[in-house]
């Protein structure tokens, strides 16, 4: 009995000893996970953050020069006959929308969709306006058309996405 009550002197402490160093380095290790969590977290951005402004401006680029007066006034040939002026316009808007789908990484589902919706409104303002066109119309009458049904749109979709866009940039500053 009197060499377990030694032993038990000697191993206990030394339990409490090995369980306190267990204690000491978990807390350390933790504090160093964070620390590395931290500093990869500021790299990280310190990459992505330049990257998300620069597909910000992007999408405002694309949305300003989809505007159908910027889109039209850019596009204008008065040679062209509203068919072929027509086609131009839809061309025009999808080759801009094509090229700046990957700039949707960068931003929330919320912003991407209003960037999706003005698209196809200015796809829908086209089309619409062409509808009412007659077969020998020029492009100017074309232009005109879209610049009347731009006026009488009480809700611009390229306004609002630019918001959209924009207040998500300007988390950034």
């Amino acid at each position: 009995m009197e060499f377990l009550a030694d032993l038990l002197k000697i191993v206990l402490p030394a339990g409490l000893v090995i369980y306190g160093m267990y204690l000491t380095i978990m807390s350390f290790m933790k504090k160093e996970r964070e620390k590395m969590a931290v500093e990869l977290k500021t790299a990280n951005n310190q990459i992505i953050t330049p990257l998300r402004i620069q597909a910000g401006e992007r999408l405002c680029l694309l949305l300003e020069r989809i505007t159908p007066n910027n889109l039209v006034r850019r596009i204008n040939n008065p040679e062209y006959s509203a068919r072929e002026f027509y086609g131009q316009l839809l061309h025009e808007v999808r080759e801009e929308f094509n090229h700046n789908l990957s700039q949707q990484v960068y931003f929330s589902d919320e912003t991407w969709e209003g960037v999706r919706r003005a698209v196809e409104s200015v796809v829908t303002i086209i089309n619409t306006a062409m509808q009412d066109m007659p077969e020998e119309a020029r492009g100017i009458e074309l232009a005109r058309r879209i610049f009347q049904i731009t006026l009488d749109q009480k809700n611009d979709a390229i306004q609002m996405a630019l918001k959209d866009v924009k207040s998500e940039i300007r988390v950034f500053f």
